[in-house]
């Protein structure tokens, strides 16, 4: 299968010339000229990598990263600017980026840049599937089933989820999974993480599921099946 990339530039010509490139490398390649539909095509669609310019128009690449990661979207990425300053590659590996390629660059790095993210995400991958019961989660699609069925969970019902199952057994507090899932976003609150709690409790309940997240009270939240969840390696 063609590893599908995702490629983020506000410069017409640098995304025509990637796209061919790497289209020429075997990739699939989708584009974005500008932070907004950045962030809506990353949210929406599944991708191997993304190759992201931080100066874009609406939204900066570091605002662009900053959300993905706050909403549990673990799609390897590749930062490029020509910002070349070691606070700028600093400020931008500390948001979650997994690598940074400074401007101008030869095609060749970048190919190579390109590849050594998707091989690490492959291995990544691999063991992504977390299993409470009969409810699967797949982080690297970022779907949901149970019983074999697909669970319809929004963007953010998904990451508040996905921080759950993978500390199945543990109780994770409110003020845990405001940081894992809203990040600094300044309007987030405890009763954000009540409120979306709430709506993935009825989505799960609606298919089965609703005894899988439990509250702790005075503590916070407890995803368990009252069996040994388990990290499907396969």
């Amino acid at each position: 299968m063609r590893p599908r990339v995702l490629v983020v530039d506000d410069e017409p010509g640098v995304r025509r010339a990637l796209q061919r490139g790497l289209t020429a490398e075997g990739m699939d390649v989708v584009v974005a000229s500008d932070g907004p539909s950045a962030l809506h095509v990353a949210r929406t669609g599944s991708f191997d990598a993304i190759l992201l310019d931080i100066m874009l128009p609406g939204l900066s690449g570091y605002r662009v990263l900053q959300a993905l990661r706050a909403e549990g979207v673990r799609t390897p990425v590749l930062l490029v600017s020509a910002k070349d300053g070691e606070i700028d590659q600093a400020d931008g590996l500390d948001l979650g980026a997994d690598g940074y390629l400074v401007k101008p660059f030869s095609f060749v790095v970048l190919v190579a840049q390109v590849r050594a993210l998707l091989r690490r995400g492959s291995v990544e991958g691999s063991g992504q599937r977390l299993r409470l019961g009969e409810l699967v989660v797949d982080r690297a699609s970022r779907q949901v089933s149970m019983a074999g069925e697909p669970v319809s969970l929004s963007p953010r019902e998904f990451a508040v989820l996905d921080v759950l199952a993978s500390r199945a057994g543990s109780v994770v507090t409110k003020d845990e999974l405001l940081r894992a899932v809203w990040g600094d976003e300044q309007a987030a609150t405890r009763n954000a993480v009540e409120v979306y709690v709430g709506y993935l409790r009825r989505k799960l309940e609606a298919v089965g599921a609703g005894s899988i997240v439990r509250t702790v009270r005075g503590h916070g939240y407890l995803a368990s099946t009252g069996e040994i969840d388990a990290v499907l390696g396969t």
